[in-house]
């Protein structure tokens, strides 16, 4: 396959070629945590299980390549391009299936399990390229090496720019499922012109008929491929169906998930959810907040008068901070999502009363200028959790945006364990590192799986004697808690295993959710 004597291989359009490969790698596999993340969510298992998965696939793509260059006869780089193009066409029919089938392996086998089966064929073909874009490049053995090294050098670089391309430009403008077809296509139109480069060593007719008879089966795939998968023609035992149904009001792909309206008219309940996570739920007739939890913090201007500055940090729905408005509070808020936001005001009659800031906190509180009476912390709902949130340096950062006498109210969905959960122990150590004091609560009485309220400050907190009716008091002493957190861990930024800790959690709300709304609404 080396080119004739006293020739010159036209180098610029083997660059280009593991230039564009490149990028397509590091796109389908940031695309992957978008079809995986409102089955699987977005933890640290999405992540690892597609990282690795990318690296299996280019380690075996790398080894084939490598044969297949130094036997190939009639087969060459467009072949092997035009099978990627359609390998990555098939990836948004086979979400459906391939999900629902490894449902029951659980959030860690199930996660590896389905981005294996997705991804690896695509990725796999496309590791193959750079050794045959080697094999192509190299006139003679002493050339070997700078061949290699630039090869690989260009196809990395390429996979940078498609890495920011996508996370800076395509995400926020263009759908996943439009994206997947985009570089399914883009990689026959490039197995084409490879076809005509590489026609000095592999004729053009069998690499052209090739790439048609391949092209042929993508182009039909690629208009399903751009709709939401469809599950009405699996087998019954592979999804599951909500007891009534629920209907899309809102949907809309962000920056950091998929986020929803669902309301169901027969049980007069309006959800907002992000990926599969519920960050919302109100009533369909009235729009009263539907979730305990809330109504737990929204009793604080009662245990604390005199509250007149508030900070939400996972704004959600909105509701607590509409309900504090009653009390004369003006309430800052922080969401990291704007379709959230959106969602929040077009369907839940969301209007910020104090500044409405959409970013990630950690990154905005320090921009913050104190003081808030009360800081309410509401992002660790059901789904993934984001840990950087809950260190004991956020909640110094947090402390320091307290005036004298604040409050900090934060939501914590787990297992009581029956007071034994090391995840629920750890989060009061370490709020024990920075505040003095604390209550606990429970949201629901007589439920293991539960949100639980914690109220911590510099100064004593208690229940009696406050801006509470008798029945108030008496609901709040029913759910209040003492948990022994010497058994917990002290989380930091440089040490915390909370996601690893709420892998149970994770797993059982998933399964809650699902019997919720349905499976079908959480396969794309």
């Amino acid at each position: 396959m080396n080119s004739p004597a006293g020739q010159k291989l036209p180098y610029w359009w083997l660059y280009c070629t593991v230039f564009l490969t490149g990028a397509s790698v590091m796109v389908i596999e940031l695309l992957g945590t978008r079809l995986i993340a409102p089955f699987y969510g977005t933890s640290l298992y999405v992540w690892a299980s597609l990282i690795s998965v990318t690296m299996i696939a280019l380690a075996i793509g790398y080894y084939a390549g490598g044969h297949w260059a130094d036997h190939a006869k009639r087969t060459g780089l467009a072949l092997i391009i035009a099978l990627a193009g359609l390998l990555t066409l098939v990836i948004p029919w086979m979400a459906a299936p391939v999900l629902l089938a490894t449902d029951s392996l659980g959030l860690q086998m199930g996660t590896f399990t389905s981005t294996l089966i997705l991804f690896t064929p695509s990725l796999i073909m496309l590791g193959m390229v750079g050794p045959f874009a080697v094999k192509l490049a190299t006139d003679s053995l002493s050339g070997v090496g700078a061949s290699t090294g630039s090869i690989y050098a260009v196809s990395t670089i390429g996979s940078v720019v498609g890495t920011l391309l996508l996370g800076f430009y395509l995400f926020s403008r263009i759908g996943s499922r439009e994206i997947f077809v985009g570089v399914g296509l883009g990689l026959f139109v490039l197995a084409t012109l490879v076809a005509f480069f590489e026609r000095k060593h592999i004729p053009l007719r069998y690499s052209l008929i090739a790439v048609i008879l391949l092209a042929l089966p993508g182009v039909m795939l690629s208009p399903g491929g751009l709709s939401p998968s469809n599950t009405a023609n699996l087998p019954a035992n592979m999804v599951g169906h909500a007891a009534q149904p629920y209907q899309v009001r809102f949907e809309r792909e962000s920056l950091y998930g998929w986020v929803r309206v669902l309301d169901n008219s027969a049980t007069n309940m309006r959800l907002l959810m992000a990926d599969a996570s519920t960050i919302g739920a109100a009533s369909i007739s009235h729009g009263e907040n539907l979730m305990t939890y809330q109504k737990i913090v929204e009793l604080i201007p009662r245990l604390a008068p005199g509250i007149e500055r508030a900070l939400l940090i996972g704004q959600g729905a909105g509701h607590m901070a509409t309900n504090l408005l009653q009390f004369g509070i003006t309430t800052d808020t922080i969401e990291i999502d704007p379709a959230v936001a959106e969602a929040a005001q077009n369907y839940f009659d969301f209007k910020p009363a104090g500044n409405h800031i959409i970013g990630d906190a950690r990154y905005e509180i320090r921009k913050l200028q104190g003081s808030y009476d009360l800081i309410i912390l509401d992002v660790f709902t059901g789904g993934a959790e984001p840990v950087h949130l809950l260190t004991e340096e956020t909640l110094q950062q947090i402390n320091g945006l307290l005036s004298e006498r604040g409050i900090l109210a934060l939501n914590f969905v787990s297992f009581l364990d029956a007071g034994e959960n090391i995840a629920l122990a750890s989060v009061g150590k370490t709020l024990a590192q920075v505040f003095m004091h604390q209550l606990v609560f429970i949201s629901e009485l007589g439920v293991d799986f539960n949100d639980f309220i914690f109220i911590a400050s510099q100064h004593p907190l208690r229940i009696e004697g406050v801006q509470l009716s008798r029945t108030q008091q008496a609901w709040l002493e029913d759910r209040l808690l003492t948990i022994d957190t010497s058994r917990g861990l002290i989380l930091t930024d440089n040490f915390n295993p909370l996601e690893a800790l709420q892998t149970r959690k994770s797993e059982h709300y998933r399964q809650l959710i699902v019997e919720t709304v349905g499976t079908s609404q959480f396969v794309r």
